[in-house]
């Protein structure tokens, strides 16, 4: 497979990924856990289809720590034992958000409730502006066809 352009290396590309990487890095930096923050990321990404950011954000899971069979539940999360209730609350959250234009009123009361249950108004900041700019690198990357598998953890520093 072979993406359509060279989208990382146009110039255009570069001062548009240079916004959505400072909103990244913000979000990376809060007080929103690691952890949630890579499942979000790799839900949101398998949802969208993008394997580009699903072999990322599996293999910087996997250097972080993060455990071959959590990764490998990650989308069938909701029948596995091993999700915190805070990280169940993170997914179907980012879930509902992915999926906006799948269901009628985004988000529902009771899934944001769930969330605020386990999250403080930050880190509910920082999830809502993760499943936001998650959402934004998988759109680039799917309509690019941006191959996957190649990613080295660390990659883009």
């Amino acid at each position: 497979m072979e993406s359509r352009l060279n989208y990382f290396g146009h110039p255009l590309a570069g001062k548009v990924l240079k916004h959505i990487n400072s909103a990244a890095k913000l979000v990376a930096d809060s007080a929103l856990p690691s952890t949630v923050q890579e499942l979000v990321k790799i839900r949101a990404s398998q949802i969208n289809g993008c394997g580009f950011c699903t072999d990322m954000h599996t293999k910087d899971a996997a250097q972080a720590g993060e455990t071959q069979q959590r990764l490998h539940l990650v989308a069938a999360w909701r029948e596995a034992k091993v999700f915190t209730e805070a990280e169940r609350a993170a997914l179907e959250l980012a879930e509902q958000g992915t999926r906006v234009a799948d269901a009628a009123g985004g988000v529902s009361d009771e899934v944001w409730a769930n969330a605020a249950k386990h999250f403080d108004e930050e880190q509910l900041v920082a999830l809502i502006s993760l499943v936001a700019v998650i959402n934004a690198y998988n759109r680039v990357n799917v309509i690019n066809q941006q191959p996957a598998g190649d990613y080295q953890p660390g990659q883009f520093g």
